[in-house]
């Protein structure tokens, strides 16, 4: 039952969408503005009955057509896109001069591969494989962002005083005069750890994120010889992208596993007014 009752909101939500959209459509503004300039031409309110008439036909019969629905569907996908491309654009431009040279390389590297395949092939259309680079370079900026913030923030750390701290609190804790002090200070002896903990993942991470970052530009480069050298299309599908994408999707799992130490240290970060270290969208 839970099932059907989510697919009927699911169904109902759709369904709200595509009348909206339907709604929206210039040739049904049209229509009713001719109908409104007839009423008014006339003096009569016939006009306007069959345009109430139309429109509920309208709303009730465009919205379920199939092919409507995939042009509207096709239409919020290209939305989508613009939208992530216009917040890729953003979030580029906030990257250092260096690092903003490192994605307008390997943007120039992936259109140089295309060119070339189609240059030295002959081929006129491209293989799914080679699709991929445009997604394979937006994973580029996205690690890039990532491992410029976590890179930042280690930064920041002063390591040797939170060590220092821990020894305090164990030494507080050791002296407690009282059970409830005593309580108190390993309270702060444990999240002294867990900081300390956190700081190693960070550093994991920001090693694992360098190396991914790496693999993708020596993989564009690796490309490149290899289309340079091609004769034919068909040796093309010996070149293994699988590879770069599961390391990739890794990658991404390992940074979603340390999405809460980061989180609290962006919170962290925002208290103490290191907004700079901060992702764009959070600041």
């Amino acid at each position: 039952m839970a099932d059907l009752a989510k697919y009927q909101q699911e169904f109902q939500r759709f369904n709200t969408e595509y009348v909206k959209e339907a709604v929206k459509e210039p040739v049904n503004f049209w229509g009713l503005a001719g109908f409104a300039v007839a009423a008014a031409y006339t003096g009569s309110v016939i006009p306007l009955f069959i345009a109430l008439l139309c429109e509920i036909a309208y709303v009730l019969i465009l919205p379920a057509l199939p092919a409507y629905r995939q042009l509207v569907n096709n239409r919020r996908r290209e939305r989508n896109r613009e939208l992530a491309k216009a917040k890729r654009k953003q979030l580029i431009n906030s990257f250092t001069p260096r690092e903003r040279e490192a994605v307008e390389y390997l943007k120039w590297q992936k259109d140089k591969i295309l060119d070339n395949y189609s240059k030295f092939t002959g081929a006129r259309e491209l293989p799914t494989n080679l699709g991929s680079l445009e997604q394979r370079w937006e994973d580029f900026v996205d690690l890039l962002d990532v491992y410029r913030r976590r890179k930042q923030h280690l930064k920041s750390i002063n390591r040797q005083a939170v060590h220092n701290q821990l020894a305090q609190a164990f030494r507080a804790a050791e002296n407690a005069p009282d059970d409830k002090t005593r309580r108190i200070q390993q309270t702060n002896v444990e999240i002294l750890k867990r900081r300390l903990a956190s700081f190693d993942e960070l550093e994991k991470s920001v090693k694992l994120v360098e190396g991914q970052l790496q693999s993708i530009e020596n993989f564009f480069g690796y490309l490149n010889d290899e289309i340079v050298t091609m004769s034919t299309p068909e040796k093309f599908s010996l070149l293994d992208f699988e590879q770069l994408s599961d390391s990739i999707a890794m990658t991404k799992q390992m940074l979603d596993a340390t999405a809460d130490s980061v989180g609290a240290l962006d919170s962290y970060n925002r208290e103490m007014g290191n907004y700079e270290l901060l992702p764009e969208g959070n600041r």
